[in-house]
């Protein structure tokens, strides 16, 4: 099993709770060492990440990647910038023993029973633990755009919060 963990900007959690989720269920949420660069930003910052897959195509590394098959992007929205820069997180770290793989592209685990963490750790710079993990952030305008592109392709991709773009489309919600 691999190492999950939780963030959250509150650092006083004994328990976690299975809460009620997108999926109608309740679940504690956790996400694997792979891909925990993917939640160090603000909890309701939209972003939308992106890599090539074992189906990708050479077209598309060269499109979005220029050729660089290895890279991982990030994109926010420039007005996410400077609130990435001054946030800190809390990392739990979960046992592993309840929870079961809902997503492997996104690295998103899930338990049905309450869980309690074995170890907390802060970070405070959330831009150098993203960058520290091989991954290319960069802020734009609007992530809508790209995100659209993104999902039309063979790239593997993950979009979390995306309904908090201000141009987030009334049609997806």
């Amino acid at each position: 099993m691999p190492t999950l963990y939780h963030f959250s900007h509150d650092a006083t959690i004994r328990r976690f709770e299975p809460r009620p989720s997108r999926l109608e269920e309740a679940l504690v949420w956790a996400v694997d060492a792979a891909h925990a660069w993917s939640y160090c930003v603000p909890r309701d910052c939209p972003r939308a990440c992106f890599w090539a897959g074992p189906a990708t195509t050479r077209e598309d590394i060269a499109r979005f990647f220029g050729g660089d098959s290895s890279r991982i992007d990030m994109v926010l929205e420039d007005g996410w910038l400077a609130a990435l820069q001054s946030a800190s997180l809390w990392r739990y770290t979960l046992p592993d023993s309840s929870f079961v793989l809902l997503d492997a592209i996104a690295g998103h685990w899930v338990s049905r029973e309450a869980v309690e963490p074995v170890a907390l750790v802060e970070i405070t710079d959330l831009p150098g633990e993203i960058r520290a993990a091989g991954v290319n952030l960069r802020g734009l305008p609007s992530i809508i755009e790209v995100w659209r592109e993104v999902i039309g392709s063979t790239l593997e991709f993950s979009g979390t919060r995306l309904s908090f773009a201000h141009d987030y489309p009334d049609e997806w919600r």
